[in-house]
């Protein structure tokens, strides 16, 4: 015992320093002690110096000019482009004409049956529930144009997704170098690209559902080279030893075992097609989009909530019925509707029998049209309701003030310091602390990931806008994380809490940001912080979700062994159930900090400023410079904050 308690001592010390995130601020200090004197005398001034900015304006302008000229006339357009477009045409009508001749009632009874054989009667019941909704809501045929062009951006998004993961899973080589590739096209701001979508194919259809294509199809790619890399290794040695050909270890293993990931692949890729059919109404996209843009253009909130609740819908039962899909036991699969055992492709069978035989029966009937009788106004009591809360709650609330007095108080204390600060720094001190935090916590290339990325927005020309942004985003992120860490640990501690929340987490991460955009500027004014409270609703939810599952995942073990020594409640929640979901509350930071940024342009349309403003006026005057400047400055901005937020675990692999 004694000779223990003398070596104590000696180890403490060495092991202090010892440990890597000491070395590093040693380090960090002795830089910082030689580079600070000598930015300081080079730059005094702390702004981005003029001398390394480039100057993009003139040859993108040359580019848009080329694209314009030549738009008719050049073959890239004429027999490339140009079949594309007739191809995406063509594909949307025949869907949309195939929706319209099966009539309301074959449309829902053909997406009930699928529910019912994919996950049972429940679901079914729900998903015809939700079709019959966006009839009563007079929103039937602008239901139908989104579902037709849903389904041929998905299935291209689909196509394109597998192909790039078949890539990526297969071939390190392209995996890494696909994966910046792909980053990029997630992070970029969809209203960024529609400009030279636009410029290409012009405003209609193709243009939506292309700019659709490239916001949708990363998930697939990643997931699907996710599953195919994560395969067994055993199993693949088994099926190798067998003497099979590469493709047939791609069919008959691999793309198996990766069931699961295809799965989420095609789940989130549907989300996100979904979630850009209001941006997409923007350059001429029919159906429910362009019902709530135009809704919101003439301030009717009530009627952009009637064209919003369908896509709401929608996404709901997509989700619900591709989640379905994906697990493992399928009670549709093996039983029917009354228990008795059937083959699979027999229950398919009788549900396209019974779909096509509803649709025969209302073209029989001269049934296709919605009634018009069977129509619910929800625009006016909804525009009442948003009067009395603009008249009630704006200002004059007594002791607490109006929501007027709150945003007003955020942006003096909380938003103007934030942005003043930021960019009162010297540019070379912000390179300096991005770099510090990023080695913090990873490695060197990490750091120097982040320290160019944020390099490259001033050598673009946009340092002041970026660290406007910047603040705003960081705010933002900061008041998701306090809500949606209590929200999840409230969830995680209660089922009963989880189920009463889930609808409104549904609903609030489905539905699309200019539907509930009025009601915010209504409550809060135009400004900053209505744009803060936009991306904190629209981030809010996956935040909670993460930390809801990272909680119930704790090792059970580890909470009944400190529930046996006597913790409370409160005990287990911070000595165990947060360190051990530090890597889900880590991921949950970098996906509230992604999903703001994806906020950004809102905000820029509701006095945001900044870099957000700068997309849309981009985009509003045909300014390709201004608009692709700003949105690669949001790219940029998005992979610094991602490489600062990222889990340790990735940097624990490569060694750090």
């Amino acid at each position: 015992m004694a000779t223990i308690t003398a070596a104590a001592p000696r180890s403490g010390l060495p092991g202090f320093l010892k440990h890597p995130a000491t070395g590093k601020l040693l380090l960090l200090a002795v830089a910082a002690a030689v580079l600070v004197p000598l930015a300081d005398a080079r730059w005094a001034s702390g702004s981005w110096p003029g001398a390394l900015t480039v100057d993009l304006s003139e040859p993108l302008g040359r580019a848009s000019d080329w694209v314009i000229d030549n738009r008719d006339s050049h073959p890239l357009f004429l027999y490339f482009f140009g079949y594309v477009s007739n191809a995406v045409v063509l594909s949307v009508r025949a869907v949309y004409l195939v929706l319209l001749a099966a009539g309301w009632a074959g449309v829902t009874a053909a997406a009930a049956l699928v529910a019912w054989r994919v996950a049972g009667v429940r679901l079914a019941l729900g998903t015809g529930a939700a079709f019959l909704a966006c009839g009563l809501l007079g929103m039937w045929i602008p239901t139908m144009q989104t579902l037709a062009l849903m389904v041929v951006a998905v299935l291209a998004s689909v196509v394109l997704g597998v192909l790039l993961g078949l890539a990526a899973g297969l071939s390190d080589r392209t995996y890494r170098a696909l994966r910046p590739v792909l980053d990029t096209m997630q992070v970029f701001p969809a209203y960024a690209y529609l400009l030279p979508v636009v410029l290409v194919f012009g405003m209609g259809v193709p243009a939506a559902v292309l700019a659709t294509v490239v916001y949708a199809a990363p998930p697939m790619a990643r997931l699907t080279a996710l599953g195919l890399r994560g395969a067994d290794a055993g199993v693949m040695e088994a099926v190798e030893s067998l003497g099979t050909t590469a493709r047939q270890r791609l069919l008959t293993a691999r793309l198996p075992l990766a069931r699961k990931e295809l799965l989420l692949g095609l789940n989130q890729t549907i989300m996100m097609a979904l979630s850009m059919a209001v941006i997409a109404s923007v350059i001429g996209a029919a159906g429910l989009g362009d019902r709530v843009y135009q809704a919101l253009a003439s301030v009717d909130v009530g009627a952009a909530l009637a064209a919003g609740i369908p896509i709401v819908l929608l996404a709901v039962v997509l989700d619900r019925v591709t989640g379905a899909a994906g697990s493992v036991t399928s009670a549709a699969s093996t039983v029917d509707g009354l228990g008795e055992p059937r083959s699979r492709w027999t229950g398919w069978a009788y549900a396209a029998v019974a779909a096509l035989a509803v649709a025969v029966a209302g073209r029989l009937t001269d049934r296709l049209d919605w009634p018009e009788a069977w129509l619910v106004n929800i625009a006016e009591p909804v525009n009442r309701a948003v009067d009395w809360m603009t008249d009630h709650l704006y200002s004059g609330v007594p002791y607490v003030g109006g929501t007027a007095d709150w945003a007003g108080h955020f942006t003096t204390w909380v938003l103007d310091p934030m942005r003043d600060g930021l960019q009162w720094l010297p540019w070379w001190s912000v390179l300096l602390i991005v770099a510090a935090l990023a080695w913090l916590i990873g490695t060197w290339r990490t750091a120097l990931t982040a320290v160019l990325a944020m390099a490259a927005i001033g050598v673009l020309g946009v340092w002041g806008p970026s660290l406007d942004t910047l603040s705003q985003v960081l705010a933002a992120v900061a008041v998701t994380l306090v809500l949606g860490f209590a929200t999840g640990i409230a969830a995680a501690r209660s089922e009963r809490c989880e189920r009463l929340m889930r609808p409104f987490l549904d609903v609030f991460q489905t539905m699309p940001q200019f539907v509930y955009l009025i009601p915010v500027v209504a409550l809060f004014g135009v400004g900053r912080a209505p744009a803060v409270a936009a991306a904190v609703v629209y981030a809010l939810p996956a935040v909670v979700r993460i930390t809801t599952q990272g909680l119930r995942q704790v090792d059970p073990a580890a909470m009944e062994s400190s529930r046996s020594m006597g913790a409370t409640g409160w005990q287990q929640l911070r000595q165990v159930q947060l360190p051990l979901a530090r890597p889900a509350l880590l991921l949950a930071l970098n996906q509230g900090v992604v999903l703001v940024l994806a906020v950004v342009i809102i905000g820029g349309l509701v006095g945001g400023g900044a870099l957000g403003y700068d997309v849309v006026f981009g985009l509003a005057q045909g300014d390709l410079a201004t608009g692709l400047v700003a949105g690669a400055a949001i790219v940029c901005l998005g992979l610094m904050l991602d490489r600062v937020t990222q889990p340790t675990d990735r940097r624990t692999k490569k060694g750090a």
